[in-house]
């Protein structure tokens, strides 16, 4: 006769080494793209069997880092909204709030055109997309955002900054913990830079300090 109490441990144990294979492919990925299902199992310390239990293929892999990854931006988001702020200071406290997600899941962005696809990015990206489409509207209307770009445009534009900005870190050509991207973002939005950089300034001081990351 089978043992129900049994099942819990081996349900936390599965559980345990579903996050640990995640951990170690968001590391090894950032390291090398082209690392084999084999060679992650190896890394993650279970057996190929255990892996591809998991995920049956890199694509299956791919796409829980990609699920994982837009949930984070979900919660950040949320963390990072501040619509009682004067607008400049929103989108800088928006920016501080994505940094540690894209930071941590910069990796996809390499992984993005080969394996996702353009569609599954952008899918990803839509909900910031449109928080800042909404803060770049509010502020050409306060008069603190240029306008010579619709604000749909100039998010678009925002964000592919950003991802060129993750992407230099990705390679050490860029050392930033989001305080020269949120400069940057000011600056391209219409602020001057000298204001741009004391709205920042400000804004990094009430951040509380980051936190570990949990798998480095």
């Amino acid at each position: 006769m089978t043992k129900p109490a049994a099942r819990e441990p081996l349900r936390r144990n599965s559980r345990s080494n579903r996050a640990r294979i995640l951990a170690t492919a968001r590391r090894e990925l950032g390291r090398n793209p082209d690392i084999t299902l084999e060679e992650l199992a190896r890394a993650s310390g279970v057996v190929r069997r255990t892996l591809f239990g998991h995920f049956p293929g890199r694509a299956a892999l791919l796409e829980a880092l990609t699920e994982e990854a837009s949930e984070a931006l979900r919660e950040a988001i949320v963390r990072g909204s501040r619509p009682e702020e004067p607008t400049e200071r929103a989108l800088a406290y928006f920016v501080f709030s994505i940094w540690p997600v894209g930071d941590r899941y910069r990796m996809l962005l390499g992984l993005a055109r080969r394996d996702l696809g353009a569609e599954r990015v952008t899918e990803i990206l839509a909900p910031a997309r449109d928080m800042v489409t909404a803060l770049l509207q509010r502020g050409q209307q306060d008069g603190v955002f240029h306008t010579h770009l619709p604000a749909a445009v100039l998010s678009a534009g925002l964000e592919a900054m950003t991802v060129a900005l993750l992407e230099d870190v990705n390679t050490g050509a860029l050392e930033d913990d989001g305080t020269k991207t949120a400069i940057a973002t000011l600056i391209a939005a219409g602020v001057p830079e000298k204001q741009a950089s004391a709205v920042v300034q400000e804004v990094a001081a009430t951040l509380p300090p980051p936190e570990p990351a949990a798998d480095a």
